[in-house]
Order: C-alpha cells, then structure tokens, then sequence
C-alpha cells in the first residue's frame, strides 16, 4: 500500500493533528499505517514541513513506532519511508554558469540539505539520492504514462481516448521550461490536468461527449494549440 503525504499541507505547527489524528479524527499519517502495516510511505515536499512536523517524522524514524490521537501505539518497523525534497534542485539546473560537474553541483545539494534540517534528522535517513533533471525522452515517457491513465479513467465512462504524436509533443513542449527541469514531470501532470482532463470534463459538462464516444486529440493546422473532435 502506497500512503502519500504532501508536506506543503503541513506548514504549521498544528497540522500534527492531521497526521496523528485528534478526538474522533483519524490521522492521515497513522491511520493508514494501523489498517496496513505493511506500507510504503512517501512525504513529498518534506522541506516544507513545520520543524515540529519533522520532529514527529524524527520519532518514527528513531523509535519505528507513533501515537495516534486516540491514544493507540501504530507500528512503523515495517513501512519503507521515501522523502523527496527540491532543496538546492537549481544547482542541478545545466544551464547555470560554474556548476557544470555533477560532483560540484551534488555537493551544493546536499550543503543545502544540511543547512535546513537538524542533523539528528539527517542521520536517521538510510539512504540520499540526488535525482538528475529529466532530458526529453523520459519527459515523454512520463506524459504517456500519465495520458493512459487518464483514458483509464475516462474509459470507465465509456469514452475513449486517443492522443495524437503532434499533441503530446505539444504538451511536452508546454511543461518543458529549459529554466524549470528539475520540475519537468509536475509540470507534464499539471499541463495534462488543465489541457486534457480540464477540457474533457467540461465537455462532458455541455453535454458535448456521451457515453461510448471516442475524444480524438491533435494539433491545429495554423498554430501549436490543442483541437478536440468527438465521433
């Protein structure tokens, strides 16, 4: 089982209580973990959590186990916890003058790194990857894989979806900010939310797709923007 926590949601002190859960509240951290002990736990973003909420982080990591708001001791010695973070991701971006070896440039990641946590923190975790920006190619991997879901999803309604090449190069070209890579994958999910499933959605909406209508998606002839013909 897969839990994921956005850690931008945990910017204060308080919101604690919305992962170990308060009164009648389950936690969104403990619960999941008590119903299946056997979890993967992924933090997103965990440099954007309140230094308290690292602190509970901390606990789990030192001790393997965690309180919920009722008072009951959740077991976390057989979850595998993955934390991710884009402290000092810009010293990874190619393109800036002096940081063009990988070495120098993890370095700088990691000193980043080292300034915004504890060290007690740090030398909990058992393993730091520093991922590299993604070139084109699995940029477009990325958007496939996250185009098929949403057929997927769409196909549960009896609509089907097909996607041209030109179209997804399109959207790959959206998301892809020579200045932004190290964000290149977000930027794909959030330029196919707005792009594709915003747009379907609100022709559903107007009635313009029915059930067992096929969506076919390409490119207009005249310029690079998304056209969307239903047979």
């Amino acid at each position: 089982m897969l839990v994921k926590i956005h850690m931008s949601n945990y910017t204060e002190k308080h919101s604690i209580a919305c992962l170990i859960g308060a009164g009648d509240i389950a936690g969104q951290l403990t619960e999941p973990v008590r119903n299946q002990p056997c979890s993967v736990i992924l933090f997103e973003d965990v440099d954007m959590a309140h230094v308290a909420v690292c602190d509970v982080l901390l606990q789990v990591h030192k001790d393997g186990r965690l309180t919920d708001g009722q008072g009951r001791t959740v077991d976390f010695t057989n979850t595998i916890i993955i934390m991710t973070s884009t402290l000092g991701s810009k010293y990874l971006l190619t393109k800036m003058p002096g940081y063009t070896s990988k070495k120098v440039s993890h370095d700088l990641v990691l000193q980043e790194v080292k300034k915004h946590f504890r060290e007690e923190f740090l030398d909990k975790i058992g393993k730091t990857l520093i991922l590299n920006p993604l070139s084109r190619d699995p940029l477009r991997e990325v958007a496939s894989r996250y185009l098929k879901e949403v057929g997927e999803r769409f196909a549960k309604k009896g609509i089907a979806l097909h996607i041209t090449d030109a179209a997804l190069d399109v959207i790959i070209a959206e998301s892809d900010d020579p200045d932004d890579h190290v964000y290149g994958a977000r930027n794909i999910q959030r330029s196919i939310e707005e792009r594709v499933t915003d747009e379907l959605v609100m022709m559903f909406v107007r009635n313009e797709i029915v059930e067992n209508s096929t969506v076919y998606v390409d490119v207009a002839k005249e310029k690079d923007e998304l056209v969307y013909r239903v047979e």
